[in-house]
């Protein structure tokens, strides 16, 4: 776990960041591999999204394997577009071209992080956004 925030989050999972970064990348393994069992075609840009009747969740995962994940409601859109935005204008700005942000490890810069809620709080969706 690189970086982790949350926006507008109403209710507590009751376990650690930690915890909970775990069961998410579990299950975001399982679902990538589901996905590509029975999908007619193949990801190709690195986009999946999952909705249930609450929540929709939305990973984006780059070519070199990193992946960013958004948790927002049900009603929110361009999650797509928005998330590829944040990757070239936040994530390759403020952490691939700094040199005080050293791969795998997580991200302390202050200026990232105001960028991020920024960029995030700027969104058509921002209220809805749970966690990234």
């Amino acid at each position: 776990l690189l970086y982790y925030q949350e926006w507008t989050r109403l209710k507590q999972s009751g376990i650690t960041c930690e915890e909970e970064a775990k069961l998410m990348y579990g299950m975001i393994y399982s679902m990538k591999s589901f996905v590509n069992k029975i999908s007619p075609t193949d990801i190709r840009d690195g986009y999946m999204h999952y909705k249930t009747n609450k929540n929709a969740l939305h990973i984006l995962e780059t070519s070199s394997g990193l992946k960013f994940v958004m948790n927002t409601d049900t009603a929110s859109t361009g999650v797509k577009e928005f998330m590829n935005q944040f990757y070239l204008k936040i994530w390759l700005e403020y952490v691939v071209k700094n040199p005080f942000c050293l791969p795998e490890k997580p991200i302390t810069s202050e200026l990232f992080k105001a960028k991020c809620d920024e960029f995030i709080k700027q969104s058509t969706f921002y209220g809805g956004i749970k966690s990234v």
